[in-house]
Parts: C-alpha cells; structure tokens; sequence
C-alpha cells in the first residue's frame, strides 16, 4: 500500500505518456507508451507494482523546480557528505520545436545525476512489474544495461554503471565525487516495433538537452498571456500540454487512475481519458495559455471521435480514449491495494455509457470559439454540428446523469439543461457558417423554451439560488455556470444569490467549494469526498464576471496555493487535513486556473476602463 502523498510527485510526459517522480527520487507510475497503457512502474499504488529509484543512500533534504519553460525535472539532494543533482525528463523526438512537441518521441526516460559538490553514496533499484504489476519479467545483464521482457513489452534500461539482478530487481550502490555525472535511460519497445536498444552517455546527453530546447521552443511561441499570475498560467499551459496525447490531439483529463476523492474510500475511477465535457474549458483556456494550434488539434480530435459515435437513435458518447476509442469498459484490478487503501483500483471508465445531455452544448460552444474556421470545415463536419443542435432541441427534456456522472437515478439536472441552451445559443450563432438558416426557428424556439424552463424550475426561493437539478433544494457548484456560459448575466440577483449561497454553504472552513454534498446520496456512490479545486476556480471566475474582483482574488489565491512545491494541481482537497487528493495531475483544475485568472484579468480591465466586466474576452 503506498502512503506517499500525492502532492510529493511530480509530472513528466512526451506528449505520448506521462511518469509521476516523488521527491525521493522514485519513479512511481509510468504507462508506456500511451497514457493510458498499462503500468511498468505502478507503486503509486500499491508498493509492489515497480518502481525505479535513484537516491542518496542515507540521509538527505530534497528541493525540486522545473528547468525554465519546461517540464525537465531538476531535484537537488543535499545530503552529510555533499551534493547531488538527479534531472530527468521524458525525451521529445530529434528536432522537436514548437508545435512538433512530442512528434517522433522515442519512448525513452533519461534520469541524470551529477554530483554538484562533496561525495555522496547513491542508492540505485530499479523493478519494472508491467501489466500494472502483474509481471515479474526476468532481468538479463547485458554490455552497457539490463534488458527485461515482460510480456509483449521489451525494456532496455541503458547504465553506465555495474547493476546487480536478483529477483526481477536490479541494483546498485554508486560512489559519486565532485564533477561525476551518471544518466540513466529506459528505453520501451515491443517486438514489433524499433527495438528498444542500449543508449550511450553522449546520445543520453543530447536527447535531455533537446528535450530541454523543445520544451522552451513550444513556450517561447505559444505562451504570449502577460496579465496576473503570468507564471501559473504559464505553467498550467504546459501541463495541459504534458496532458496531451501529440498522435491525436486528444487531451487526458489526468496522467492516472484510480487516486481517490477520499482516503480509504471507493470514490476512484480512471481519469486517463478525453472527455467532451471538458472542451469549451479546455479550449478557452488553451487560447489564453497555449495557442490556436492546441485548440485546432483538440477541437479536431473530439469532433471527429464524436462524430463516428453518434447516429439517428445513438446519443453522443460522452468521452474517448485518447485515439479515439469508444469502447472503455471498466474492470477491478483486485490485486492493487491502492493508494492507502482506496479500493478497488479500477481501468476503464463505465462513465463511457452514460447519457449527458450537456454534452452538445461543450461541443458547439467550443465550435463558436474557433468560428473563424468553421468556412473551412467539410460538409460532413458541418452537418455534424448542425445534428448535435438538432439533437439538443429534441432531447432536453430528458433526464440525464449529469456533469458529475452520478451512478444513481438520471435526474433533470439543471447544468444539463442550460448547457442545452448553449448547443441552441452558439447554433444559432454559426447558422450562417453552418448553412442552417432553415433550422434556426426551431432553434430559437427551443432554445426560448429551455431558458423559461430553467428560470422556473430551477430556481429555488427557499434555498435562494439555482440547484443542483429541478424540484430540489441542494446546492451544486455547476450552477455557476449560469453566468459563465451567458444565459444569465452575472449581475442578475438571482445569480449573485446563487454566487452567495454557494461561497457561503457550499465550502469548507478554508473557503474551498465542494461540488455538492456528498453525504446526500444523490451521485449513487458510497463514503464522501474532498473540495474541488475546479469549482473554486469557477467561483472566482463568477464574481469576477459579476465585477466583485477583490473577492474573485482572494478566492483564486485561496486555491491556487493548494499547489505543490512544482506548481501542479490535484483534482480535490481533504477538508480536513489541506492534503491534496484525486487523480493527479487534473486538467480540470488547471484549466480553472487558467480561465480565472483570464477572468480576473478582464474584469480588472473593464473596471479600469469603465467597461462591462461580461464584454466578450475576446
């Protein structure tokens, strides 16, 4: 059972794959060669799922940042006797630069240790258990390394020093002096493919510093957001970039599976997927952090997923594998304990059959956003869109699972239905682009329906604000949306009360907002859960839309500290211990991050100006 927290790791990626470090020097997740292939490293969750550790024998005081503009690690461990620097990274490809990052990418982890100062004794293990743990695979010593064949999986672990096998664990002890550098590299193939093979120092050393240079190519000609929290958003841009998949243009909504919302409990599921629930956030964020290309290459990947998904009497799949994949059974892998006991561990998302009747409206607001492109859709994509409108104003009025795929009854959930009156909304909008003229009456009309419908039936008196589904009094932190989508303004008195109930009765003693009350038993599933660090975000975002800026501040602040000592975000927060809890690292969160900030920025703006804070951002 691991008990690292979840905040001692940090994130490393190809853009094909992700691996978490801890601040130890231990490699504890690793899926090769997607995100979502199964573990050669998975002691993240259970101890005896592989690891790959590089650390100062003995005692020692570690502090980590990422090399400037990058996500190349960099660990400095200071120990009795001296000084050693452990950097490491997910190699790019040869020549990647700006948007090629991630093209050609080798498959190849390089971890390279320097001994800065003194003389220091490092402690070297390295257990690969593919198959999420599964394999033991024999470990062979060969010139230069050891190789393991685990499956149908071939690993070449590169060494420039003797390694010791016993028990499908090598190791070593490695006396480093001043000046000594040692790099590492594991090297992932399968018979099928490019042999995996033994990499010397020299092409080691020019594999990290080109990843190095790829990384600070992409930000220098991608990341041009210079208001507040330059470096956050920044930083977010670049992980949402870590997160996603280069073959595809699909975006993960986290590097892992099955951390819990709640330690101990059964609150776990497998994030290592793309959902289209995510993509008005993610592509407004990505236009502030990132740039148009992302957006182009993310919009692109989920249109065309969803459109081989959908027919006459199909409804829109709500999420995809990150080539694509519609089929995403999930199973129990009943041999990991878990992180500290959250169990079961699952793979796969029975998510991917839900109905969620918001999904059309995230498909065609984030269509709005790049309507400049629209003209340069073939017919077949515009016909799409045309039948997801279609699909929206035929198909509002049933209930659904909702944003937060509960696994009780479908209910009519209220975001549900104002995000149908997005679909209708942003339709309307690009009817000209979308050759629809003769749909837009029906539009109109439903769309006219829907927002009578959601005034009177979602709205509360007693609780003072919109709720989380029709006829009920509880309290959802979707509801924010309202105003953030533009179905109402945000200085509308029935959005500010919902704003005011929702700091005041939705959050936790540190101001955190929860995304409902768990303990209602409204989502189907048992024990309880953390804040959400996206909610807040969304909180922040409102008041400042609603002009109420000093308090979107402290609001911001208040999650983004929440941060880890390398700047990355969980999906939630344990209310009573601050700890950092859920999938990690969560797009969601980040992609909050960035949208408020943005928010905030605008808000500033206008006030400055004398303008409308819920202008138009762009």
């Amino acid at each position: 059972m691991s008990a690292v927290p979840i905040a001692a790791h940090a994130l490393l990626s190809d853009c094909h794959s992700a691996a978490l470090v801890t601040d130890s020097g231990s490699v504890d997740w690793l899926c090769f060669p997607r995100f979502d292939s199964p573990s050669v490293f998975g002691r993240l969750l259970d101890d005896a799922a592989g690891h790959w550790s590089v650390r100062p024998a003995g005692q020692f005081r570690s502090s980590r940042r990422y090399l400037d503009r990058t996500l190349v690690l960099e660990t400095t461990f200071e120990c009795p006797g001296g000084t050693v620097v452990l950097t490491e990274a997910l190699a790019m490809g040869l020549g990647n630069r700006g948007h090629a990052l991630g093209r050609g990418a080798p498959h190849l982890l390089i971890r390279s240790i320097t001994c800065a100062s003194g003389s220091v004794p490092v402690d070297f293990s390295y257990a690969p258990r593919p198959e999420y743990g599964l394999l033991r695979p024999l470990l062979s010593v060969v010139d230069g390394g050891v190789t393991a064949r685990g499956g149908a999986e071939w690993l070449v672990l590169s060494s420039p020093v003797p390694l010791t096998p016993s028990d499908s664990v090598a190791t070593a002890q490695i006396a480093m002096t001043a000046g000594q550098t040692h790099i590492f590299g594991l090297h992932r193939s399968t018979l099928e493919e490019t042999p995996a093979h033994i990499w010397d120092q020299a092409a080691l050393r020019e594999r990290l510093d080109g990843t190095v240079e790829a990384w600070r190519s992409w930000s220098e000609l991608h990341q041009n957001y210079d208001g507040p929290w330059r470096e956050m958003v920044h930083h977010s841009g670049r992980v949402l970039q870590a997160l996603t998949f280069r073959p595809s243009g699909a975006i993960v909504a986290a590097a892992t599976t099955s951390l819990p919302e709640e330690a101990g409990g059964e609150r776990n599921w497998d994030y290592r997927y793309s959902w289209v629930r995510d993509a008005s956030f993610t592509m407004a964020a990505l236009w502030v952090a990132a740039c148009p290309d992302e957006v182009s290459d993310f919009f692109a990947f989920m249109t065309t997923a969803a459109a081989a998904a959908v027919g006459p009497d199909q409804p829109l799949q709500i999420m995809f594998g990150v080539g694509g994949e519609h089929d995403l059974s999930e199973r129990t892998l009943p041999h990991l304990s878990g992180w500290r006991g959250s169990r079961p561990v699952r793979i796969g998302n029975g998510a991917w059959q839900q109905r969620q009747i918001d999904v059309y409206g995230e498909l065609l607001d984030a269509a709005h956003l790049l309507a400049d492109k629209i003209t340069e859709m073939d017919e077949d994509m515009r016909a799409f869109l045309v039948a997801l409108a279609d699909t929206a104003a035929g198909h509002w009025r049933h209930p659904d699972q909702g944003i937060w795929e509960v696994r009780g009854e479908a209910r009519h959930f209220l975001y549900s239905k104002v995000m149908c009156w997005v679909a209708l909304d942003r339709a309307l909008k690009l009817a000209d682009r979308l050759a629809a003229g003769d749909h837009a009456d029906r539009w109109k009309a439903a769309r006219d329906e829907i927002w009578e419908t959601v005034v009177r039936e979602g709205w509360n008196p007693s609780a003072g604000a919109f709720t989380q589904y029709f006829g009920g009094a509880a309290l959802d932190a979707s509801a924010l949306m309202v105003p953030i989508v533009g179905f109402l303004p945000a200085d509308d008195p029935r959005v500010l009360s919902t704003i005011d109930a929702i700091a005041s009765r939705l959050t936790d003693e540190r101001g955190l907002v929860y995304r409902y009350r768990a303990e209602l038993g409204v989502d189907g599933v048992a024990g309880g859960e953390g804040t959400f660090l996206l909610c807040t975000f969304w909180l922040a975002q409102a008041l400042a839309m609603a002009g109420r800026v000093p308090e979107a501040r402290d609001v911001f602040a208040r999650a983004a500290a929440y941060a880890n000592d390398v700047g990355l975000l969980a999906e939630e927060v344990d209310p009573a211990s601050g700890e950092l809890l859920g999938n990690f690292p969560q797009a969601f969160s980040h992609i909050g991050l960035v949208n408020a900030a943005w928010a905030i920025t605008q808000a500033m703006g206008s006030q400055a100006m004398g303008r409308d804070p819920q202008a138009p951002a762009h």
